[in-house]
């Protein structure tokens, strides 16, 4: 089962530029007939049409009922879902909250009309008007599928769940004795700089950091600083999901940030005993929005994906099979996914995520004076590199 790929470790400015792009098409009125496909970039495993396992479709049904054939252009990061909107030729997109603001801001993706969203209300409240889907009043997308990132560890190593992020952020003894230098791994992506920062906001409260997306200079400072000591018990950094599995099957690694995902596929292969957890702390997590490009060349046939996607069959679906949280709370009720399977997922959890956002310099809670994504982007690069 494919899922995230590695992320690409050439950041491109591109990915960080919020510039202009063409105007944006005025808001759809109506949906007219379709055009006969739709063009969707996507996260590996979201768009799945039963060829990796036939019990998971949610694509050949609605090709059936509306005529619109589907097409997927899978990404491996939310950088690189940026830059292939802002070339254009695609209708939408499911964006993660680190590049939902990129989007929205520099006019790539259009104001969603939510009256034509038949199913707009049984969407979870939190999600609706979410700030980094929602700008101004206005809603640019359709919130998809949310998680969490737990922290992953071997149980054969730890007894208990780890109480703290600690285990991965500072040198220590673990519960069996040995350093978890080399035996821990963080995250590819700039955004896991928002995890320093979490763990920093608890650990570290003389900083003041009450959101980990919104720093002052002082404060990035002191994440940075704490990133680049993790680098000296780092073993790698992950971006590729099927690679984590293979690293705590066999490469020695106890401990890292991970996803649903590879906690219940290292489960299901019995190989390593596996358990996870969101430590004291909290933790980050992930609230995509499939979004429409601001001249999507299918508007009819993307508001009928909009429509579908808010379904059970796809809702559910794609959370069984992905480990994610759907964005409609009923489909937790669906025999393919369930009540059980929710909450393994993660559903008690929603509020002790601090959901993926881009980090802007325009931060209310900082008068206005924050940190921006690019220079997260460029000094965490910098750090993976051992600079």
């Amino acid at each position: 089962m494919s899922q995230r790929s590695k992320l690409t470790a050439t950041v491109t400015a591109a990915a960080f530029v919020l510039a202009s792009q063409a105007a944006t098409a005025d808001m759809v009125k109506s949906i007219g007939q379709g055009e006969g496909e739709v063009s969707i970039v996507a996260w590996p495993g979201y768009i799945e049409r039963g060829e990796s396992d036939p019990n998971y479709d949610w694509v050949t049904g609605f090709e059936k009922e509306t005529g619109c054939k589907v097409t997927v252009k899978t990404a491996g990061s939310s950088d690189e879902m940026v830059s292939l909107m802002n070339a254009g030729g695609f209708d939408l997109v499911t964006a993660s909250g680190d590049a939902t603001l990129r989007l929205i801001a520099g006019n790539t993706v259009q104001e969603i009309n939510t009256s034509l969203i038949k199913d707009w209300n049984k969407i979870d409240p939190g999600l609706q008007s979410a700030p980094w889907n929602t700008v101004d009043g206005k809603h640019y997308g359709v919130p998809w599928q949310w998680g969490p990132n737990v922290l992953m560890y071997n149980a054969s190593v730890f007894e208990n769940a780890p109480q703290s992020w600690s285990v991965v952020f500072e040198e220590q003894k673990l519960p069996d004795g040995k350093s978890n230098k080399g035996r821990v791994e963080a995250y590819y992506g700039p955004i896991y700089v928002a995890d320093g920062a979490l763990y920093l906001m608890t650990n570290q409260p003389e900083l003041g950091i009450t959101d980990p997306y919104a720093l002052t200079q002082p404060q990035f400072d002191a994440v940075i600083d704490l990133l680049r000591q993790q680098r000296k018990i780092v073993n790698k950094y992950w971006g590729d999901a099927a690679a984590q599995v293979d690293d705590f099957t066999s490469e020695g690694v106890v401990a890292s940030t991970s996803w649903p995902y590879q906690v219940n596929t290292l489960r299901a292969g019995g190989k390593v005993k596996i358990g996870s957890t969101i430590p004291k702390e909290g933790a980050t997590g992930w609230a995509d929005t499939t979004m429409m490009h601001a001249q999507a060349p299918h508007p009819n046939c993307a508001y009928m994906w909009l429509n579908h996607s808010l379904s059970d069959n796809a809702q559910a679906g794609t959370a069984a099979w992905f480990g994610s949280v759907p964005s409609v709370p009923t489909a937790c009720a669906d025999p393919i996914l369930t009540e059980a399977g929710c909450k393994a997922n993660g559903i008690q959890n929603f509020k002790r995520i601090h959901f993926w956002r881009t980090p802007e310099v325009a931060c209310a809670t900082q008068n206005n004076r924050c940190v921006p994504y690019s220079r997260w982007a460029n000094d965490y690069v910098a750090i993976m590199g051992g600079r």
